[in-house]
C-alpha cells in the first residue's frame, strides 16, 4: 500500500502529527517506530509525569534559528497545546508555578496521543534504514521490508537515551539527501569540574537556588551538587548555551551580600548566610576565610566573599549523552521552510522536533517544541492535499 503520509517516529512529534492528520484530514497515515510501543521518551519524562509545556514559552527559551522557532510556536503555543489536551481529557497541573505535568501519569498523554491517531497504520519494532525518493514518492527502507508515502515527517529525535532507541537517524536521512545538519552533542546535561572545584563534590545532595550566567542568558532555578560534578535545573538549563570556557554562578541568587553582612551583625557568616551550612563550611574553607562575625570582616575579606554572587569557572565537559536530557543539534534550520519545516531541498519531506536543530531549555519547552513543529508540519500536509 501507498501511504498519503509517512511518519517516521512515535515520540511526541510523531504522535501529535498522527494525530493531528486524523483529526483534520482523511489522509491515509502510516507510523514507523523501532519500538515496541509508542511514546518511550514520553512515559519516562518528567518523573513519569511529563512536563509537557510551561506557563510562558517564547524562542527566548530556545537555542536555534529564532524566525523558525518564533514562527511555529505562534502557530500552536503552549494555550492552544493545552486546551487540545484539555479537550481530549487530561487536565495537566501547575508546579513551581510554571510547569504543566500530567496530573497523574505520562500514560495519560500518551493514551490520547493514540486514541486520536488511531486511523494511522502503526508498524512497530521497525527500523529504520533510509530513505529514498523516486520521482514523487519517498520510499522508506526498515528492518522488515519497505514501505512507499507520497510525503514523510522525519520525527525519529535526536541520540539521548538511548536505552530508549533514540539514534541519529534523522540526522542521516537528512544528509542523504545533501541537507546541512549539525552533528548531535548533550544538552541538558549537568557538568562536570575542573580540579580547582573539585571542593564541590563532598557536598553531594546539597541543593538550592541559584543564578547562573552562560553566554548572554541568565537562569534562575535549583542547583544540586552531585558526585560528578553540579546538576539540577539551573546546571541542566545553563548547559544548553555552554560550549566551552568559563560560567559565573551567583550562589545567592541575586540577593545583596553587603545587605545580608549588614543585617548579620555579629552572629557567625555560617549563620547569617542564606545558604545551607555545608555549603557555606565548604566554600569559606575553598576560599581561605574563617567563619567570623559579620561585623569583622575588613574589606579585603568582604572583597573575597564576593565571590559568592560571582564565582567563576570553566567546566570540564557535560555528563555526556548517558545522562542528558535531550540532544542539541540536528537538521540545520536554514533547511527548512518557515513555519512548515519541510525540506528547502527536497519536496514533501519534512522534519520536527528533536530531529530538528532546535533544543529548549529545561521545563517543559522541548515537549512544547515537538507538539507545535509536529502540528505545523501537518497543517502544510493537509494544505497541500
Amino acid at each position: 500500500m501507498v501511504y498519503d503520509v509517512a511518519i517516521l517516529g512515535a515520540g511526541a512529534s510523531g504522535l501529535m502529527a498522527a494525530a493531528w492528520l486524523n483529526a483534520n484530514s482523511d489522509l491515509h497515515v502510516c507510523v514507523v517506530e523501532g519500538n515496541e510501543n509508542a511514546g518511550a521518551k514520553i512515559r519516562i519524562s518528567g518523573g513519569g509525569k511529563c512536563n509537557l509545556t510551561n506557563v510562558r514559552v517564547s524562542p527566548r527559551h530556545y537555542l536555534g534559528d529564532e524566525t523558525l522557532v518564533r514562527h511555529v510556536l505562534e502557530g500552536f503555543d503552549e494555550k492552544e497545546l493545552l486546551s487540545w489536551v484539555r479537550r481530549h481529557g487530561c487536565r495537566p497541573v501547575v508546579r513551581k508555578g510554571r510547569y504543566y505535568f500530567c496530573p497523574n501519569s505520562a500514560q495519560e498523554l500518551i493514551d490520547i496521543l493514540l486514541r486520536v491517531s488511531k486511523r494511522s497504520r502503526f508498524f512497530y519494532r521497525e527500523s529504520i534504514r533510509s530513505v529514498g525518493k523516486n520521482g514523487n514518492r519517498f520510499c522508506i527502507e526498515t528492518s522488515h521490508g519497505k514501505h512507499e508515502a507520497d510525503r514523510v515527517i522525519v520525527a525519529t529525535g535526536g541520540v539521548s537515551f538511548a536505552s530508549v532507541g533514540a539514534t541519529d537517524i534523522g540526522r542521516r536521512i537528512a544528509e542523504s539527501f545533501g541537507m546541512e545538519t549539525v552533528p548531535f552533542r548533550p544538552a541538558l546535561a549537568g557538568l562536570t569540574l575542573q580540579k580547582a572545584q573539585f571542593w564541590m563534590k563532598a557536598l553531594s545532595g546539597v541543593s538550592f537556588p541559584v543564578r547562573i550566567r552562560v553566554s548572554d542568558r541568565m537562569i534562575e532555578e535549583d542547583m544540586l551538587f552531585a558526585h560528578r560534578g553540579i546538576s539540577g535545573p539551573a546546571v541542566l538549563s545553563a548547559s544548553l548555551y555552554w560550549e566551552k570556557g568559563p560560567i559565573v554562578i551567583d550562589f545567592l541568587g541575586g540577593r545583596k551580600l553587603e545587605a545580608i553582612l549588614k543585617r548579620g551583625g555579629n552572629r557567625k557568616l555560617s549563620t547569617a548566610l542564606p545558604l545551607p551550612r555545608r555549603f557555606v563550611g565548604a566554600f569559606l574553607e575553598q576560599i581561605g576565610l574563617a567563619d567570623v562575625p559579620c561585623s569583622s570582616l575588613n574589606e579585603a575579606q568582604r572583597n573575597v566573599l564576593g565571590q559568592l554572587s560571582d564565582y567563576r569557572f570553566a567546566p570540564a565537559g557535560t555528563f555526556g549523552f548517558s545522562r542528558a536530557e535531550v540532544s542539541k543539534g540536528g537538521v540545520a534550520a536554514k533547511e527548512l521552510s518557515v513555519p512548515s519545516c519541510e525540506s528547502r531541498k527536497v519536496e514533501g519531506l519534512y522534519f520536527v522536533g528533536e530531529t530538528v536543530d532546535v533544543t529548549g531549555e529545561l521545563g517543559g519547552y522541548n515537549f512544547q517544541w515537538a507538539f507545535a513543529s509536529a502540528v505545523a508540519a501537518s497543517r502544510a500536509v493537509i494544505d497541500r492535499q
